[in-house]
């Protein structure tokens, strides 16, 4: 049988490639500097090839040490996703955690949902992926994401939904139109109005036209915003109106502007905001636990 290095000594191999000096590297191991150096070669004899070209100013890997270093990081990477798998199977609100967010929520949600997480959940380690949705649902669906936060209704094969709440739409407009004078603003009234919407591929375009019943006003959109943020700038330049969800008014996106805000009403003015993840997961216990308190956070 092969002899194979240990981890502790693929750690003194990344540690002392990255920073390429002994006592830097070895504080980083937290050993001493003569500890690093004896692990490094044994390493050496182990593989029988050299790692470093030293001197008394210098140290660096040699190609194959790069190399070999490489790999290393990856045999240290799946260790700990190892002790991290076995964690989260003891503690189902525990270990590391891939979740996406669609661009019109994640600005929005993420400073309000993290301090919270974090606090409800102090084992579970939450690294956060922006992208629009059907990026996100290829994720899923290929394992490189555990769960996303979605805006409904999407056409999704192999994917569970719970939904944590309701982000009802408002109309925004410049001063002094005439949306100002209205109390309410139905589908209707929009019929005529430039309506400025983002640009294919976000969601939020479908929801709006959608909630606003208004397949025409496709026809209307001589611009197509990136972000919500732009929009806001383009109605406030007189461009046309708009409309945001209620997150982003409530983020403060429209304050100081000249800007007027009133509420679309209709049958369903709202998109319904949902926690998604592969039917097939081993985690539906955490996927629940985190929908329930997502769903508390949101109705507070």
């Amino acid at each position: 049988m092969k002899n194979i290095p240990t981890l502790r000594q693929l750690r003194f191999l990344t540690a002392l490639a990255e920073h390429r000096h002994f006592g830097h590297a070895a504080e980083s191991c937290l050993i001493g500097q003569s500890t690093l150096s004896a692990g490094i070669q044994e390493l050496e004899d182990l593989l029988g090839v050299k790692l470093f070209e030293r001197s008394k100013r210098h140290v660096a890997p040699t190609a194959i040490g790069l190399e070999i270093a490489d790999r290393a990081r990856e045999l240290l990477d799946g260790a700990e996703s190892l002790v991290d798998l076995a964690a989260s199977a003891r503690d189902p609100m525990s270990g590391p955690f891939q979740l996406g967010l669609i661009p019109t929520i994640a600005p929005f949600l993420v400073p309000q949902i993290m301090p919270q997480l974090k606090t409800a959940f102090p084992n579970l380690k939450i690294y956060l992926r922006e992208e629009q949705t059907a990026q996100l649902v290829t994720r899923l669906n290929e394992g490189q994401l555990d769960a996303a936060i979605l805006a409904l209704p999407v056409s999704m094969s192999g994917i569970e939904t719970r939904d944590i709440g309701r982000d009802a739409f408002w109309v925004i407009y410049p001063e002094g139109h005439r949306f100002q004078a209205l109390k309410s603003i139905e589908s209707h009234d929009l019929a005529m109005e430039d309506l400025l919407l983002l640009e294919d591929g976000h969601c939020m375009r479908d929801h709006a036209l959608a909630a606003c019943s208004l397949e025409a006003a496709r026809r209307n959109s001589a611009f197509q915003g990136t972000s919500l943020h732009t929009l806001v700038q383009m109605v406030a330049n007189g461009l046309g109106v708009t409309i945001l969800p209620q997150m982003a008014i409530n983020s403060g996106m429209i304050k100081g502007l000249p800007l007027g805000s009133t509420r679309l009403e209709g049958e369903a003015p709202y998109r319904r905001i949902a926690l998604a993840w592969r039917r097939s997961s081993s985690r539906k216990e955490t996927f629940n636990r985190l929908a329930e308190t997502l769903a508390e956070m949101l109705a507070a």
